[in-house]
């Protein structure tokens, strides 16, 4: 079977590069502001029509770390702001979590360009596990992530750009690697990074804002708990009175990073407790819903076919050609090429993989988790409201 079937008979999901995929906002943003001509390696103005983002005078972009569109669908109720204002669907790339995502969003290439290939990756020059969210084991992030940051591209070219995180975001190795350029500014509630992006509006430029309450919740407690909904309800009134109080000619433009699943319940296996997935196995890279499994060499092959022998129909298994002929990290780069596993796994329905060797029980504990090309994790809202 021919590697983009065994995803589809698995019921996931490629992501579609180049069309209408979180990598296409931020050009598109930039395109609406007339600055088309400082995205790299991207059609900018064709990014804008296919997303149907007008031109406008200041454009704020929004990413609310764990909103999936099937997250946001199945809880409209509680949303009903955001739901009013449901534009599109747009995918996430692989793996879907937030370096990866992040890493699409601020520079308009996917994880094969980015080598933002997971929560963790192999960094080659130590042959140990880089964390890609606090940049721990990772080498520095201009040499790690060397695609333009698309804010930095606008900042040169003469666009206005305003960054709103946390102040700890300021300088982090994640931030350094795909989200640099203008001005950060820090806040820690989200009522005063509303505050500060209103500010920023009166500006022509754009203006980026992260929330990522909705996505801890969903980790802690499961994207069905009671906090997940009252981390969404938070968010829809506060975008609300964002959206109140733009002025005219100004856009927002609210997505995701990824989406979720609830795994209680559900099949994991573990590679530090079972032998026959840890044999000729090195080290265990990604997340439990999308592993790199870099192995001894030649052996490749033999480890593809034993672990989908033991996964059967709840993962899919690739060798590293069969996961670049399917194109799930699109076009690989040779410096990519090393952070990507012998053979990738990409977890189907609910299952984890675990590895209890190099995870924490705190990580291993999580309800809700991402990584894999399920519509639930791949899928994330396209949210356009316009001032007045």
């Amino acid at each position: 079977m021919e590697p983009v079937d065994r995803l589809a008979s698995a019921g996931l999901v490629l992501p579609d590069y180049g069309g209408k995929e979180l990598g296409a906002v931020l050009p598109a943003a930039l395109a609406a502001v007339g600055a088309a001509d400082v995205v790299p390696g991207r059609d900018a103005e064709r990014d804008r029509v296919a997303l149907g983002l007008p031109e406008a005078r200041h454009v704020v972009v929004v990413i609310l770390d764990g909103l999936g569109h099937h997250q946001l669908e199945s809880r409209r109720g509680h949303a009903p702001f955001l739901r009013s204002i449901v534009s599109d669907v747009v995918t996430a790339g692989f793996p879907t979590t937030t370096a990866a995502s992040l890493a699409l969003f601020g520079t308009g290439q996917p994880a094969g360009q980015t080598g933002m290939t997971g929560y963790s990756a192999r960094n080659p020059r130590t042959g140990g596990l880089a964390n890609l969210i606090s940049w721990e084991g990772a080498d520095p992030p201009e040499e790690w992530q060397m695609m333009p940051s698309l804010l930095e591209e606008a900042d040169r070219g003469g666009v206005i750009v305003t960054t709103l995180g946390k102040r700890k975001f300021a300088g982090s190795g994640l931030t350094h690697a795909v989200l640099r350029g203008g001005l950060f500014v820090g806040a820690e509630r989200l009522a005063d990074r509303i505050d500060v992006a209103l500010a920023a509006t009166k500006k022509p430029g754009v203006s980026y804002c992260y929330w990522g309450e909705i996505d801890a919740a969903g980790h802690r407690f499961g994207w069905q708990s009671e906090e997940w909904v009252a981390a969404l309800e938070d968010a829809d009134r506060e975008f609300k009175r964002l959206a109140a109080s733009l002025g005219k000619d100004t856009l927002m433009v609210v997505t995701a990073d990824h989406g979720m699943i609830d795994v209680t319940g559900a099949p994991r296996w573990n590679v530090g407790a079972e032998p026959e997935l840890a044999r000729d196995v090195e080290l265990v890279a990604g997340e439990p819903r999308a592993l790199h499994l870099h192995v001894s060499e030649g052996r490749g092959p033999a480890v593809a076919e034993r672990w989908q022998t033991i996964l059967g129909d709840q993962g899919v298994v690739f060798t590293q050609a069969d996961a670049e002929a399917a194109g799930i990290f699109g076009p690989i780069s040779d410096s990519a090429r090393p952070r990507i596993g012998d053979v990738v796994v990409a977890m189907a329905g609910r299952s984890t993989v675990v590895d209890s060797r190099t995870q924490s029980s705190q990580s291993m504990a999580l309800i809700g988790v991402h990584g894999s090309l399920t519509p639930e994790e791949l899928m994330v809202p396209l949210l356009v409201a316009q001032g007045s």
